[in-house]
């Protein structure tokens, strides 16, 4: 599935914007259809801008947790060891999005609404396991249903 959008500019137009998990709870289902469209449960790579310096930001894998309309609601992953126990951060282990097999964690409190243009490419599907648990977090803690 790697690959199958073409990539787009480096800083698209629209990069991704941050909002507090709570006020984008909704409901969750493990839905991924390999037909070119995000979908809940798809990891993507996008532009996801810095939190302290919204100038700055890099391409980054984002798990699509659910979608109102052309926007993609997605969480997004880190590969950085540090976020091993963080607070808001669960750990997924590697999977097919990270080229060298790394650990990954995903963030939890904030919620990130991307216009679905701008994907770069699809990374790939986080398996149902692994998925469930972010849900079942997402419920716990953040008012999911």
């Amino acid at each position: 599935m790697a690959g199958r959008r073409t990539p787009g500019p480096r800083t698209p137009a629209t990069p991704a914007r941050p909002v507090p998990t709570a006020r984008r709870g909704r409901s969750l289902e493990y839905a991924p259809h390999l037909d070119g469209d995000a979908d809940p449960g798809e990891i993507v790579w996008t532009w996801v801008d810095y939190e302290d310096d919204a100038r700055r930001g890099k391409d980054r894998p984002v798990l699509v947790v659910g979608r109102d309309g052309r926007t993609l609601l997605g969480l997004m992953l880190s590969s950085q060891s540090d976020r091993d126990g963080q607070r808001h951060w669960l750990a997924l282990g590697p999977g097919d999005w990270d080229r060298e097999s790394r650990p990954s964690w995903i963030r939890l409190d904030r919620v990130l609404e991307v216009d679905e243009d701008g994907i770069r490419r699809e990374g790939a599907v986080l398996d149902r396991p692994r998925f469930e648990r972010v849900a079942a977090t997402l419920r716990r803690d953040y008012g999911w249903s």
